[in-house]
Order: structure tokens, then C-alpha cells, then sequence
């Protein structure tokens, strides 16, 4: 199985807002990190992909199976971890175990504990005594104690200091070294997945602008500056956006042979940040 989620033209629409049919594989055995500005529909579309929203049209396999008639399986193999505290905050965390455990087929008591001893966590204390950090360290524990498959984070890192950040993401690489995880990661900072990241999907305006190999995204993407006289309405089809000041013209291009072909060598390239992507996309509309 190459892909462990699969959605095929899906849409979402609500009365301010809607995701434009979109085309998402989750390619197993890698990370995957999901950018996009708050508000991109990033949140929308993993609330799609767990069946907690259902889509207006579409097709959203997982493991290769559909919700409607294989929910409860696909559900045994997925663990979540959310911004935020997701358990009742008077429980700690032997009433957490005590909980969920029987809700999974393969819950491993020795496996949780080992977690909750590798993250430092108290068993006893109420969860509302938890840092950001701990309650993240958490759910990852419980998500982990299930042997899950796929492992979703939506928005993991937000509002933690950036230590436990580095923390974060050291682990999320070590969970990766046997290859039988796939973890899909949604974030908004996009330093995060610089250095654990296999595939970007970014999202815009819920719209899915590309989804491709991190590889693909430094091959494809570059910031390049030059002088205004260079730029015309041809020249400029080179261009995702173009920013003008007096000194020149700074713009990203998704077509880097193109920029070539066209200016040569009286321009300045330079690799494109999943930051200088997300920021001048804003302007503009991707070619690819």
C-alpha cells in the first residue's frame, strides 16, 4: 500500500469558507508536513480525513478503506495528537489509560508505561496541572500505546517554546526509523518541518496549491531577484508573485528552467524557505 489516506476530489463547504475539490495522498512510511497559513482549511481537511466532518463530495479512503463501512477498523490504526489538552482536565493519567485502553484492539499496557516514564510524565496528576508540553507529551503516549499506523498532529508545536520543539521533532524522527509510522503533520510554522519533514502539502484559501517530495519543492521553487527593467508581461509569467521596490524586484517562481531560459544569468536565485512559498503565494496563484 503506497498511500495510507487517499482523497479524491473532495469538498467541504461552509457559509464563509470552503475547501475547493482537492487531490491528498499520504504516502506511507514518510512524514508528511501540511502548511498553510490559520484559516488555510488545514484543520477542515484532517477533520475530513478522521470522519469527524463529512466531506459534500468526494471520495477519502484510509488504509485503503472508506468510513461507511470499515469506521471502527480504520480508527484502531490512527493516532491523534491535537493543539491542545484533549482529555477532561480532572483525569490524570492512570484514569486516562484506564479509559481508552479497552477502546483498542492492540492497546499495549507496557508500551504506554514505557512512554510515560521516556516523557517524564506524572501518573497521578490531574491533566489541568499539565504544561502545553506535557499534555502533548500525552497524547502522543496514549496515540503511541495503540500501535497506531498513522499518526495525525494538527498544529503539534503551537505555542510551545521552541526547546521543547527541538524535543518534539527529535522524537517524531526516531518513531520514524523502522518505517511502519506515517506521520502527517499540520503546522503553520514552517521551521518545524524543515528538518524532519519527506513530503510538503500546502493549502491556501482552501485550495491544495501542491503536494510534492521535499526534494521536488527545492527543485521547483526559488526566490529571484532582479532589476525592474527586466520585468514586462511576459517576463512576469515567469512568476507565482512579483514584489516590486526601488532597489528591484524580489518574486517566487515555481518553474526555476523557466526564469532560466528566459533571464539567464542577469538574475539572482536562491532556495526558496517553505516560509517565502507560504508568503508570496498569498499574492498570487501557483502556475503548477
Amino acid at each position: 500500500m503506497e498511500n495510507v489516506v487517499e482523497l479524491k476530489n473532495v469538498t467541504k463547504k461552509f457559509k464563509d469558507f470552503s475547501v475547493k475539490p482537492i487531490d491528498l495522498q499520504v504516502k506511507q512510511g514518510f512524514i508528511t508536513g501540511f502548511i498553510g497559513e490559520n484559516g488555510a482549511g488545514k484543520s477542515t481537511t484532517i477533520k475530513m480525513m478522521m470522519n469527524l466532518l463529512r466531506p459534500d463530495a468526494g471520495e477519502i479512503k484510509v488504509f485503503g478503506l472508506d468510513y461507511r463501512t470499515h469506521e471502527k477498523a480504520i480508527k484502531q490504526r490512527i493516532g491523534f495528537v491535537y493543539d491542545g489538552n484533549v482529555f477532561f482536565e480532572g483525569l490524570n493519567l492512570k484514569d486516562i489509560k484506564r479509559i481508552v485502553a479497552p477502546a483498542y484492539q492492540r492497546w499495549d499496557d507496557a508500551l504506554f508505561y514505557q512512554y510515560v516514564e521516556k516523557f517524564q510524565l506524572p501518573l497521578n496528576k490531574a491533566m489541568k496541572t499539565f504544561s502545553k508540553g506535557m499534555q502533548m507529551k500525552a497524547s502522543l503516549a496514549v496515540a503511541l500505546s495503540h500501535h497506531a499506523e498513522l499518526i495525525i498532529m494538527d498544529e503539534p508545536t503551537a505555542g510551545l517554546d521552541p526547546i521543547f520543539r527541538r524535543e518534539l521533532l527529535g522524537l517524531l524522527q526516531e518513531l520514524m526509523i523502522d518505517g511502519d509510522r506515517t506521520i502527517f503533520f499540520s503546522t503553520h510554522i514552517t521551521t518545524d518541518l524543515d528538518r524532519i519533514a519527506d513530503y510538503i502539502a500546502f493549502m491556501q484559501g482552501g485550495n491544495l496549491v501542491f503536494n510534492q517530495s521535499v526534494h521536488d519543492v527545492a527543485e521547483n521553487y526559488a526566490l529571484v531577484k532582479g532589476g525592474l527593467d527586466l520585468l514586462d508581461r511576459d517576463t512576469e509569467q515567469a512568476f507565482v508573485h512579483v514584489q516590486r521596490a526601488s532597489t528591484g524586484f524580489e518574486a517566487l517562481t515555481d518553474n526555476i528552467q523557466a526564469v532560466k531560459d528566459i533571464f539567464g544569468d542577469t538574475v539572482l536565485m536562491e532556495r526558496a524557505s517553505l516560509e517565502d512559498i507560504m508568503y508570496y503565494s498569498k499574492g498570487g496563484v501557483s502556475h503548477v
